[in-house]
């Protein structure tokens, strides 16, 4: 229909070798006429091995926000498997300084297309990352993002702003008078995880620029401990006068530190805003103990970054740099109606 040979349209079709001007005008007049879609199957089953893709994570035994993850990472590889796509997922322990490069290190053995990696620690995944670089393997990254080490792609929400959105929805139940906040860190090392400090940032940027308010004070609290075993720790923050609200940065903390404030008798004067529809957090937000949860979307993070990557190295779509889910607001009033829909 073009009037050129079948090699010139395979070259523009698939963008390599070189095709004059007017022989590629000729066939991009030819697919706009007909309407043209790739045949995605048929380009799978040509290649001549599979495409190998590795999800590095932390160890989601005792985290269910990993665990959701980990989910997602399944639902993908039984998506992505009629292709002839492997997805792996590789686990590393968030206590042992070397287990992430230890595991991911195991992992490149096995010469895999692709990574997706979620980095809690960014000192410890920059020598990874760095390494996939060297090695020309393309990496997507997702729940936290380091830019200068460019990523393929990162799929998350926009942290400084959740933080600021987190300070709103706390703001809506303030009166005038002496209040403190308290940011709670649980369960990871501040210094090393910068997508907390990122929500922390957004959390003091609204109360100290767009909402200028001196009656309010923030402090931050950073428990570097097992979740079980801030109980103490929490019911000494209780017994502060005029404490009004408490923002958890960690999805797995909000259910145990609500679980300590359901006991205590000024529950219903404090607001406590956290992350994530993990089950514990939902019981607790419907007895409005959790006044407002951030949806993370744990589980749809690591499907749509595998679902990129995939779409670049298989099909050789381009893909966005930067792919940020909504910031969702989940309170008891919508959680039913939230949960029916299909849209988390």
């Amino acid at each position: 229909m073009a009037g050129v040979s079948v090699g010139t349209v395979d070259r523009v079709l698939h963008q390599r070798g070189r095709v004059s001007e007017d022989a590629n005008a000729k066939v991009q007049e030819v697919l706009k006429k007909i309407d043209y879609k790739p045949n995605l199957i048929a380009r799978s089953l040509g290649r001549a091995s599979q495409l190998r893709i590795i999800a590095l994570i932390p160890n989601p035994e005792f985290d269910g926000y990993w665990r959701e993850v980990q989910v997602g990472i399944q639902q993908a590889r039984e998506e992505w498997s009629h292709y002839g796509v492997t997805v792996s997922t590789c686990l590393y322990d968030q206590e042992g300084e070397e287990a992430m490069e230890k595991v991911a290190l195991e992992a490149l053995k096995n010469n895999p297309d692709g990574f997706i990696i979620g980095p809690i620690f960014q000192s410890l995944a920059i020598p990874i990352l760095e390494k996939l670089g060297d090695r020309n393997i393309p990496f997507v990254l997702f729940n936290a993002n380091i830019p200068e080490l460019n990523p393929l792609c990162f799929i998350g929400q926009d942290l400084f702003q959740s933080g600021v959105l987190a300070a709103r929805l706390m703001d809506s139940k303030f009166t005038d008078e002496e209040s403190i906040l308290a940011i709670l860190h649980v369960g990871e090392d501040i210094g090393e995880s910068v997508y907390l400090m990122d929500k922390e940032r957004g959390f003091r940027e609204y109360f100290k620029g767009i909402k200028n308010n001196s009656k309010i004070t923030v402090k931050s609290l950073n428990f570097n401990v097992p979740t079980h075993s801030i109980g103490g720790q929490i019911e000494i923050l209780l017994s502060t006068p005029n404490l009004r609200g408490i923002y958890v940065t960690t999805s797995k903390a909000l259910g145990p530190i609500a679980s300590v404030l359901a006991k205590d008798p000024r529950k219903s004067e404090i607001t406590l805003v956290g992350y994530d529809m993990l089950d514990e957090n939902l019981r607790y937000l419907k007895k409005d103990v959790i006044t407002f949860l951030i949806n993370q979307n744990p589980k749809r993070q690591p499907m749509v970054g595998i679902s990129h990557l995939v779409n670049n190295l298989l099909f050789k779509k381009q893909i966005p740099r930067i792919d940020l889910f909504p910031l969702e607001i989940i309170a008891r009033q919508n959680l039913d109606s939230y949960l029916a829909s299909s849209i988390h």
